[in-house]
């Protein structure tokens, strides 16, 4: 029997777990207390275990435990060599410390940053896209209010349910988080602006959770733009109001600088410049308003800044509809945090395979493909540069092949 042309002598799973290092991962763990009492279960085969749960898509440890035992001679060759139960991925879940997963994530980010970004010298890449950082946040419902303060109720039951808020940054040009923090759902999302963290010429595009004046102004001082969609119920004073038209008479673009004020502790006040820009957004026939710092920018590049914010809604959408983030392995907030690290892990590394290809796939179709053919004994590269050639192949020889003898000749 003909063997697969896109044939490897490992499972493509190791293949995807070669992006890490072993070495580093245990000495994170050893360092943060996650080898303590640890007889075989380290945090090596922890990480791999849970990696092949998030990329199969597993919804409870009854299903990644049953699948183990099914695959015990592949994962044998990934260092895997005894049988791993419920409980003993469970109590790991509750005890090794979450912050052994972060330290993991931050290192592979500082990594495999240079391969993410996408390359600047490109005509159609605009020159502020390198500098364009953006800021959100999503939350993830949870089963219990005991854990995480939720925020809101159901519609039909009243019943208030818990919920994690994961607040994260990431570079425009890279499109995986640069920094993350996990709150509680009620937690409001400006405290993760932090103009300290930001450098004269950064530019940062946000919604309207993040106003506020004292850090706009420290943004200011500091260089760094910011851009955000202006809030309804904001005072403030007009200094200058130009309205540009089409040449049927109907508004294009609007541009006022304004001036907000605001009194702090102390009975100090802040005064702070910014200008207004509102455009028609035609589609849903809708008008815009965009507040930014950027006294002289033309207002077309304003507004493409800010619709680069939508970059962070597609990575939230993309790791929610990938990667199992509606059931958890374990009821603790350590076992929901390394749940949600190893999927970032896991969206990071599947990032950095689908940089390498020649071949364009969208990140679902890659992620499903790889979840098909993870522990098929196939080469990555082969296989998803060239999927169509097994059956190139098996249509040639069959349109060459001699035709069957028939039983009348």
């Amino acid at each position: 029997m003909r063997k697969n042309s896109h044939f490897s002598g490992q499972p493509l799973y190791g293949q995807v777990i070669k992006l890490l290092d072993k070495s580093k991962i245990l000495a994170y763990s050893r360092e943060k207390g996650g080898e303590r009492y640890t007889k075989r279960f380290n945090c090596w085969i922890h990480l791999v275990v849970m990696l092949y749960a998030v990329i199969m898509r597993f919804d409870s440890l009854r299903e990644i435990t049953a699948s183990l035992l099914a695959e015990t001679r592949k994962l044998a060759h990934l260092g895997i060599t005894f049988k791993i139960g419920r409980s003993t991925l469970a109590d790991a879940n509750k005890r090794r410390p979450e912050a052994i997963f972060e330290a993991i994530y931050r290192d592979l980010y500082g990594t495999y940053r240079h391969v993410l970004s996408s390359d600047s010298r490109s005509d159609k890449t605009p020159k502020w896209m390198k500098r364009l950082q953006i800021i959100d946040s999503t939350t993830i419902t949870l089963f219990s209010k005991l854990l995480f303060k939720g925020v809101g109720r159901h519609p039909k039951t009243g019943k208030k349910k818990g919920g994690i808020k994961v607040h994260t940054v990431i570079h425009a040009n890279e499109g995986v988080p640069s920094d993350i923090k996990f709150t509680s759902a009620a937690t409001n999302d400006s405290f993760m602006l932090k103009p300290s963290n930001l450098n004269k010429g950064d530019i940062l595009a946000m919604d309207r959770a993040y106003i506020d004046y004292q850090k706009f102004q420290q943004l200011t001082e500091r260089g760094v733009i910011y851009v955000t969609k202006l809030k309804k119920n904001l005072k403030y004073t007009v200094l200058d109001d130009i309205m540009y038209q089409t040449p049927d008479g109907l508004m294009e673009v609007r541009i006022q600088l304004v001036e907000f004020t605001k009194q702090i502790k102390g009975g100090e006040t802040i005064r702070h410049k910014a200008r207004i820009i509102t455009y028609v957004n035609v589609p849903k026939h809708k008008l815009i308003p965009l507040l930014t710092n950027d006294m002289d920018s033309d207002p077309d590049e304003i507004i493409d800044i800010y619709r680069k914010r939508w970059e962070i809604e597609l990575l939230f959408k993309q790791m929610k509809q990938n990667f199992p983030l509606k059931y958890f392995y374990g009821e603790s907030a350590n076992a929901i945090k390394i749940q949600i690290w190893v999927t970032l892990i896991a969206n990071l590394l599947l990032m950095v395979m689908q940089k390498s290809l020649k071949r364009q796939w969208s990140f679902s179709g890659l992620a499903t493909m790889v979840r098909i053919t993870l522990m098929y004994y196939v080469d990555f590269y082969s296989l998803f540069n060239n999927p169509e050639k097994e059956w190139e192949i098996i249509l040639s020889e069959a349109s060459g092949a001699p035709p069957a003898p028939s039983l009348f000749d």
